[in-house]
């Protein structure tokens, strides 16, 4: 705590007079509340010193029901929501076709996920199609302030601004559930805390709750732990393991929001740097050939045989984290386990090393080792902080070893449009599946929908099917409309 408060002191010293007053939480705290989307979020900070949940806010319509930063941003958020709507055809596609059917009538949807501009198109979305929603941010660092405001200037009850504490994530998440005479009965959750929260302090809500989909590694495996223990008491959809996410949001999306969470945040340049990934699944193979591009030095540690093989066949050096430990510029972790990066790791790093986490969870860098009396923290801007050592090295650590690209960048909207469509037709199969279709237990996507996912997208590249003749769907043995690979293709 005193460190903490010398090292507020000195970052509030620091700043010009001139800008006037900024409240001290607003400089140095993790509560760091810039974002870099818009202006919108360099508003004047007078009122920063106040928290969201201290404040009373109401929307033109007099709604009190939603807690953000600030209400007065929801025009700026407005504008980013229809730029995000340009890059997301498939769910714009779903709303045209909903105008007739409301696949989600009577849905009541509590959800918790990233707040962006994307999720904001996915939330509207999932309105057009007749859902209620409630929604809180399940990452403390990611929300866009001025989208939030612009939910809930639409009447949407949203819990959520940058830079919440711990102790807020989890006001905000009991806010959306804990509410008199609204029952939730769908829940989608992105690394499975609102799951947890109704199983630890909400059971009965399950008598009512059809059905969970979830998008997260980390949310994956809490509930295929459930499951395997015999306590998971409604069917769950593991989207995470659809095609449809694996291959565009863990690939392709990574593959380009890593330079720009890097370069945002560092300014760094990429040439001829020596950087470690952690992890060679889909997140870090985008994560290497995006570096490699640019001609950094990559290597990669792994545990698994086949993905080792693959990342040595990719021309990428295989190594343990220690040999490479004192001579590499970055370290980057994909692997959505823990500790991968220990104290020990820290410790023998060399000056000026850039530390950072692109898996889903913020337990891969041991942060919490960092907080010790004799290591300083510096906040040098939004989300980059110098940890320096008693004989002066310092590493660079980005996001407190949080998500980089959602919390120190921006994630490809288009990208987010395939995850967020899969996510959407999810819902609308597990609301409708007739009783009795899904057990108790976790499950793939049908293979139908996340073809269905990618053909909505064709039409933005101008891209055109070819189409099975009837001799070649029977030589083939399969139906002329798809489904086009077996269950075990792994693309």
């Amino acid at each position: 705590q005193q460190i903490q408060f010398a090292d507020q002191k000195r970052e509030f010293n620091k700043r010009p007079t001139k800008i006037g007053r900024r409240s001290l939480s607003r400089s140095i705290s993790q509560s760091s509340t810039d974002s870099y989307s818009s202006a919108a979020s360099y508003t004047d900070s007078s009122d920063d010193e106040t928290s969201p949940r201290d404040k009373q806010q109401k929307n033109s319509k007099g709604s009190s029901d939603f807690c953000v930063k600030n209400i007065k941003q929801a025009e700026f958020g407005r504008r980013e929501i229809e730029i995000a709507e340009q890059e997301m055809p498939a769910l714009m596609a779903l709303r045209k076709r909903a105008q007739g059917e409301k696949p989600l009538a009577g849905a009541k949807i509590v959800g918790c996920t990233h707040i962006t501009a994307q999720t904001a198109v996915l939330i509207e979305t999932l309105g057009a199609l007749g859902a209620q929603c409630r929604w809180a941010a399940c990452n403390i660092y990611s929300t866009l302030n001025e989208v939030a405001a612009a939910l809930a200037e639409s009447g949407v009850p949203v819990f959520s601004w940058k830079g919440e504490s711990e102790d807020d994530f989890w006001w905000c998440i009991d806010r959306c559930v804990n509410v008199e005479g609204w029952q939730p009965n769908m829940i989608l959750d992105d690394g499975g805390d609102l799951t947890h929260w109704i199983y630890k302090k909400y059971p009965n809500m399950f008598k009512k709750i059809k059905g969970i989909v979830e998008e997260s590694v980390t949310g994956v495996h809490r509930l295929y732990q459930l499951s395997k223990a015999g306590k998971l008491c409604v069917p769950a959809m593991n989207v995470n393991d659809s095609v449809t996410k694996q291959k565009f949001d863990n690939l392709y999306c990574c593959r380009e929001s890593i330079l720009d969470g890097l370069k945002r945040t560092t300014d760094m340049m990429f040439g001829g740097k020596q950087v470690v990934v952690c992890g060679y699944g889909e997140v870090g193979k985008g994560c290497c050939a995006a570096l490699k591009a640019m001609g950094s030095i990559v290597y990669v540690t792994e545990i698994d045989p086949i993905c080792a093989l693959q990342a040595c066949m990719d021309g990428f050096r295989l190594v343990k984290l220690n040999e490479v430990i004192r001579q590499v510029d970055i370290v980057i972790t994909c692997t959505g386990n823990k500790n991968v990066v220990t104290r020990e790791h820290l410790d023998r790093m060399k000056n000026g090393c850039i530390v950072c986490n692109m898996g889903h969870s913020n337990t891969e860098i041991d942060v919490a080792s960092l907080r010790t009396p004799e290591l300083t923290w510096e906040r040098v801007r939004s989300q980059v902080d110098h940890v320096i050592w008693p004989d002066g090295k310092r590493i660079v650590l980005l996001a407190e070893g949080r998500l980089l690209n959602l919390s120190c960048s921006t994630v490809p909207t288009f990208v987010l449009s395939i995850t967020a469509t899969t996510q959407a037709l999810a819902l609308i199969e597990l609301y409708n599946a007739p009783e009795g279709r899904y057990k108790q237990d976790v499950y793939l996507l049908p293979k139908k929908m996340d073809e269905y996912v990618a053909s909505l997208h064709l039409p933005t590249f101008d891209a055109h099917l070819t189409e099975l003749s009837d001799e070649q769907a029977k030589y083939l043995g399969l139906n002329k409309n798809g489904p086009f690979k077996p269950n075990y293709y792994r693309y």
